[in-house]
């Protein structure tokens, strides 16, 4: 089990932020309403937010405050929530430097199999999550996995955030749950993201956001997620990115709370 998250032998834990950061303030409020939310349920809770949208649909789209400026209010939001923070690195050298400040490094699933960014990843000795590519089968990802180990690094989580099946949106696959599972680490559910319709609005990623709740407790009812991935906002639709799928601050605690529930009815029978 991953160090970070087995400090707390928490039934689950959250990973959980704005998609981009947008500013301290916004980011700072979001993390301060999922950290209470996740208190009040005895959740573990790991803020996140990207500092560069690296793969945006369109190049006019909002990327982010970038590296430099984006670690610094990542900074800030360790130090004042007092939670750990994630980020995703997209390039081998932004591994060690924002290795430097946050706890989890994210390696976005378009990049899953870029060997040189993962082995990066792994060399800082952070933990480090790895999105299963919406283009690779579940077993796949053991291969991932032995590329971080080979430096000596077996702190990772994989996450699960849909299938490209081609007719517009990604589709679960909740049989790669179990097969993720059975590599012995942490396997996340990527709630809001599986809701996507990758560039269904033309120039943006379209989305299903009504359909998380449900998806997300499909995803905890197979018995083997240990955590879920959600992005949430307090105007989801304003959001800079990822609008079409943003969840709102005030549904995480029914979520989570719904999630946490028949997570406990598991582990009774």
């Amino acid at each position: 089990m991953n160090d970070l998250i087995q400090r707390d032998r928490a039934p689950l834990f959250v990973i959980a932020g704005p998609c981009v950061i947008e500013s301290l303030e916004l980011c700072l409020e979001v993390g301060r309403h999922v950290k209470k939310v996740c208190e009040g349920l005895g959740l573990a809770y790991i803020f996140k937010a990207s500092f560069d949208k690296a793969n945006r649909s369109s190049n006019a789209s909002f990327r982010g405050p970038g590296l430099e400026g984006g670690l610094k209010i990542l900074e800030r939001i360790k130090g004042e929530l007092g939670v750990p923070v994630l980020t995703d690195v997209h390039e081998p050298n932004q591994a060690e430097v924002a290795g430097r400040v946050v706890d989890v490094l994210q390696v976005p699933a378009f990049l899953a199999r870029q060997t040189d960014l993962l082995l990066a990843c792994g060399k800082t000795g952070k933990a480090i999550n790895v999105k299963k590519g919406q283009f690779m089968a579940p077993v796949e990802m053991g291969l991932a996995i032995e590329k971080i180990k080979s430096t000596g690094n077996s702190n990772i989580m994989l996450t699960e955030r849909g299938t490209f099946f081609g007719y517009g949106r990604l589709v679960n696959d909740f049989t790669g749950l179990a097969v993720m599972a059975k590599f012995g680490q942490p396997v996340v559910f990527d709630v809001t993201h599986s809701t996507q319709m990758p560039a269904g609005l033309g120039n943006t990623s379209g989305g299903n956001p009504e359909y998380s709740p449900l998806l997300a407790r499909a995803a905890v009812a197979t018995g083997v997620v240990d955590g879920l991935f959600l992005e949430c906002h307090p105007e989801p639709r304003k959001a800079k990115s990822d609008a079409a799928t943003m969840m709102g601050l005030d549904e995480v605690g029914a979520l989570l709370g719904a999630c946490l529930a028949i997570k406990k009815a598991l582990t009774k029978t």
